[in-house]
């Protein structure tokens, strides 16, 4: 008889360990994540209660939010960021937990430094006092990011009680247009259903379109499930996942690799298997599409207008125009030719080494226009070294971009990577949150890579397929 569970509920069931009489689930949690920002008060209450890390050999810690990239000398200049980095240096020593500091080569963003490592796997559970955990589905495991207080009961029991949500399939279908990237169709997909739309779901991407995609693409879509309020977002195991674990640190070797392998095939949603919902989109709809407004669904495509006021329905109407308002914007004008004063490639959602080869591909033999400052981050130390290595640091420095050091950087400001005042940053990262990028009045515009390489030299949003054939 074939099972009809989707792979979102076969995990689930893997990881049960009891369903409470209220619904909720206690799920047995494979790997815990941690970082600086979010551990130091999960820590504290283990103490004061007398309480032991459960099995530190299942939680990884790195050091990434509050780094600054431009100078990582300790002791750090913001004395907040010091005290953070202090604090998860002794908690994880003081618990036994693995710390990849600063001065290990496989520190960096957390949600990079996992798959890499191979930490991430398919089947798992992961969670994460982050957001974005999100980014581990691309290798079909539920990935959950988490507040301080679940930190803390995972920490202490490596599980913790969560309601089972529904799960919808995302299909797209269809080869990609020049130009259009992952972060493209995430932000579409956005659009179409809504910041609220997968509220009370996890989101199944599948179709030929996610197919094709590379595992770094799928990452980048997986990422930014969470801003369209989806619990997570996943893609079922292919060879792609199976080959891009092989040879990982901390994946299985030899037979136990593909014993492991042949399991994490047999995890994928089958032909039968069961939805609360679909929904499908076409990928030659998408194009290039940047954000104009204070959250990733108020986007375009690089060659629309903004929304008029009155032709949105009426009770988004007070949204759209607070982030015309906000974003100094015009309804009905387009989103090409917007000025910008910073551009940021980099965070957890963009800043891998396929997009960092993409966007010198795009710089190459350009000038950084003279009004915009203009930064790359890498992902992790191993992104860095590795793009270095392939000469990349040289080309976006000889474009004029400044090249640092690994680290969360401008994606959310809690380090000395912010805009001032009314400043408009073309960003690679995933929110456009009024005060996301470190100025109460700065505006944030999410992009692909390549499309804020490009605004980088033009000095405006471009459509990079024109900017390809320039």
């Amino acid at each position: 008889m074939s099972d009809q569970r989707n792979l979102f509920n076969k995990v689930w069931d893997l990881h049960t360990v009891r369903t409470l009489p209220g619904g909720q689930t206690q799920l047995f949690i494979g790997l815990h994540l941690i970082h600086e920002v979010t551990s130091p008060q999960a820590f504290e209450i283990l103490r004061d209660r007398g309480l032991k890390v459960a099995y530190p050999e299942r939680t990884i810690a790195t050091v990434d939010h509050i780094v600054p990239t431009a100078s990582q000398a300790r002791p750090f200049l913001d004395d907040l960021a010091e005290q953070m980095m202090a604090a998860i240096e002794k908690n994880c020593a003081d618990f036994g937990v693995t710390l990849l500091n600063l001065s290990d080569d496989r520190q960096g963003i957390v949600h990079v430094v996992g798959p890499e490592q191979g930490l991430t796997q398919p089947g798992m559970t992961i969670v994460c006092g982050d957001s974005h955990t999100s980014t581990h589905g691309a290798f079909g495991s539920i990935a959950i990011g988490i507040g301080t207080s679940n930190v803390a009961e995972v920490l202490a029991t490596q599980t913790m009680f969560l309601n089972r949500p529904k799960v919808r399939r995302v299909v797209v279908n269809g080869q990609l247009g020049k130009g259009v990237y992952a972060k493209d169709v995430i932000l579409y997909i956005i659009q179409e259903l809504g910041v609220q739309g997968g509220v009370g779901y996890a989101y199944e991407f599948a179709g030929s379109t996610f197919d094709a995609m590379t595992m770094e693409e799928r990452m980048t879509v997986c990422n930014m499930s969470i801003e369209g309020g989806a619990r997570c977002g996943y893609i079922n195991p292919d060879q792609k996942t199976v080959d891009y674990l092989r040879g990982r640190a901390f994946a299985p070797k030899g037979a136990d690799f593909d014993k492991a392998a042949a399991w994490w095939l047999s995890l994928a949603s089958g032909p039968d298997a069961q939805f609360d919902d679909v929904v499908v989109f076409n990928a030659a709809d998408i194009e290039p599409t940047v954000t104009w407004g204070i959250t990733p669904a108020q986007s375009v495509g690089v060659t629309q207008a903004l929304p008029k006021v009155s032709a949105v329905p009426a009770d988004e109407q007070k949204l759209i125009q607070e982030a015309l308002d906000f974003m100094g914007l015009s309804e009905g004008q387009p989103i090409q030719g917007t000025k910008i004063d910073v551009a940021f490639i980099g965070s957890c959602t963009n800043s891998r080494m396929s997009d960092l080869r993409e966007a010198a591909r795009v710089v190459r033999g350009h000038k950084v226009h003279a009004g915009v400052k203009a930064i790359v981050v890498p992902g992790s130390q191993l992104v860095r070294k590795q793009a270095m290595e392939e000469g990349l640091d040289k080309i976006f420095e000889e474009a004029g971009f400044e090249w640092r050091g690994a680290g969360c950087s401008m994606c959310l400001a809690m380090n000395p990577d912010k805009l001032k005042g009314r400043e408009v940053c073309a960003s690679s990262s995933n929110r456009n949150f009024k005060g996301r990028q470190g100025s109460p009045t700065g505006r944030t515009l999410l992009m692909s890579p390549a499309m804020v390489a490009a605004a980088a030299i033009q000095g405006h949003v471009t459509d990079i397929r024109s900017f390809d054939k320039g």
